[in-house]
């Protein structure tokens, strides 16, 4: 593992500190070293995002994080910003990242490694400018094939309600814990920070052009089954079939994987969808009607619903969990809070029914 410093001002903990958040929880790929935040400088990063220690600090300057971890090699862009871009004052840290002669790591739509400036000061100082959403050539992207389908396993992606609601971190924890179970899983990864966090199989989808969106995952998720021969594939997840600007991924998803069955992601006291908050105020999305429109579109069922927490204590999120479980007749849990056991329980069934 390569050992890494986080940036991610003034967002750690937040939505848009999603890549992050999840860095901090799970990597495979990157031993993180510490987090840079001014505004939680001082605290542990555990205890800000999950309320239990991990033993990584956040610091309050690029200054103050260098000087506690010199060894840090990686220099890791933690935050989703607006459209993607590189915001002037992250553009500043980043240029002292590479002359400390760090390698960077960026999920932005813009590519630092397009960047000429930046291009020629990492070539000075012998450091990489690594874009994980930079997709590969055209050349070599494939288009639809219908295989999934047709693939002697289990699909099983993680869908929900709204974008940076916890989809990923479910479908990972979904993966080991199915993996504990003596159920051969495997996790593909359908944006930056799932690759960022070690996915051995997955793609930039958001990154990737139209026609080539649904052909490509599908080659990842067949490649995935050629190789490791599991028994279940879960699936990143990536906005919501009912969103207005971050629809596309869910489509893309369901075509590519062809679902033998979803497990749905809700967060019952968001008010308003996290893309435009402050501005758009678009209200959440109905659970009953979304998961109506996630079995019509799949052709699948749903069959979990994935709790996120945000803004509930524990008394509400056990009330929570046992409404849905009445109210829908499926089992709910929080993966975060209890694990996905019932989940794993319900594809334990599905597999027995699998011919």
């Amino acid at each position: 593992m390569e050992d890494a410093i986080i940036y991610c001002e003034g967002k750690f903990g937040t939505y848009t500190g999603k890549t992050a958040n999840g860095l901090v929880r799970y990597s495979r790929r990157f031993r993180i070293l510490g987090v840079i935040d001014s505004r939680n400088a001082g605290r542990d990063a555990g205890e800000v995002l999950d309320g239990k220690r991990n033993g990584i600090p956040i610091y309050g300057s690029f200054e103050e994080a260098l000087a506690n971890q010199p060894g840090a090699r990686y220099f890791i862009i933690g935050v989703a910003t607006i459209g993607g871009l590189l915001p002037q004052e992250y553009r500043e840290v980043v240029v002292k990242a590479i002359k400390s002669g760090m390698n960077i790591v960026s999920g932005l739509h813009e590519y630092l490694s397009e960047d000429a400036e930046l291009s020629a000061l990492a070539s000075a100082h012998g450091v990489k400018l690594i874009d994980v959403r930079k997709p590969k050539p055209l050349k070599e992207m494939h288009q639809f094939r219908n295989l999934s389908r047709n693939l002697p396993c289990l699909r099983i992606p993680v869908l929900g309600t709204d974008g940076s609601i916890g989809k990923r971190t479910t479908a990972l924890i979904l993966t080991d814990d199915l993996n504990r179970a003596g159920i051969r899983a495997v996790f593909v990864a359908t944006g930056q920070t799932g690759l960022m966090q070690g996915s051995q199989y997955g793609v930039p989808l958001d990154a990737i052009r139209g026609d080539y969106m649904v052909g490509e995952l599908e080659s990842e998720i067949v490649r995935a089954y050629e190789e490791q021969k599991p028994d279940v594939i879960v699936v990143e997840g990536q906005g919501s079939i009912s969103h207005p600007a971050y629809v596309c991924g869910t489509r893309a998803i369901i075509m590519a994987s062809q679902p033998s069955g979803i497990v749905c992601q809700h967060a019952p006291k968001r008010q308003y969808r996290n893309f435009g908050k402050d501005t758009l105020k678009l209200p959440m999305p109905d659970l009953r009607k979304e998961i109506t429109m996630l079995e019509m579109f799949s052709d699948a069922k749903v069959i979990a619903i994935s709790l996120n927490h945000e803004n509930m204590s524990k008394e509400e999120i056990e009330l929570w969990v046992k409404n849905y479980e009445r109210d829908f007749g499926l089992p709910c849990c929080d993966a975060l809070v209890h694990g996905t056991a019932k989940i794993v329980e319900v594809i334990r069934g599905m597999l027995r029914k699998t011919p």
